[in-house]
């Protein structure tokens, strides 16, 4: 069976996006930090999305900004297979991605069983709902060096007591730590 994985980024006080919905405070540009997110790049998976992410990845990554920018980043992302959850999008123009609009643990159980590893990227409504239902078997979080005062954590909705068991952490110099989690 397949794991299902989420990297994410959150501030200092735990919010994975600002009052307003951004992300930019955790894009960062330098050389330690883009060997690590080319080397998290190389790795075949299927990207599972929530809408609002989803139309922020595929407005970004196949345009000629993320090209130039990051273009080992941006090949793996047009690359990879890619699977949307959304009741209101009609279609998914991006390549090697499907939509799926109904049962969210459902798909993502069949998913597991087929030996597809996921990886969630964002979407916190989707890691919330996966987290309620104990289907998130690893949470790679970067922690940011940054105090946000508002906004949004990945585990909004969340019912349940989930304990976790650190398995990993690293430290860049740009004031990030990742920490690795076991579900």
């Amino acid at each position: 069976m397949a794991n299902v994985l989420v990297f994410n980024s959150v501030s200092l006080d735990g919010f994975f996006t600002d009052a307003s919905g951004d992300m930019s405070w955790a894009h960062k540009n330098d050389p330690e930090w883009n060997d690590f997110t080319r080397g998290n790049a190389k790795g075949e998976s299927t990207l599972l999305f929530g809408r609002k992410t989803y139309e922020m990845m595929a407005g970004f990554w196949p345009g000629p900004q993320a090209k130039q920018t990051f273009p080992e980043v941006a090949d793996a992302m047009n690359r990879q297979a890619k699977v949307v959850f959304s009741k209101t999008l009609d279609k998914a123009s991006w390549s090697n991605t499907r939509l799926l609009k109904n049962d969210l643990p459902g798909e993502v159980r069949k998913m597991k069983q087929q030996g597809t590893e996921i990886v969630i990227l964002g979407s916190g409504t989707i890691v919330a709902q996966l987290t309620q239902e104990g289907l998130v078997d690893q949470y790679q979080v970067i922690v940011n060096p940054i105090v946000l005062g508002k906004g949004r954590t990945m585990f909004d909705g969340v019912t349940r007591k989930v304990n976790l068991k650190l398995t990993n952490e690293r430290r860049f110099k740009n004031g990030n730590v990742l920490l690795t989690y076991e579900a």
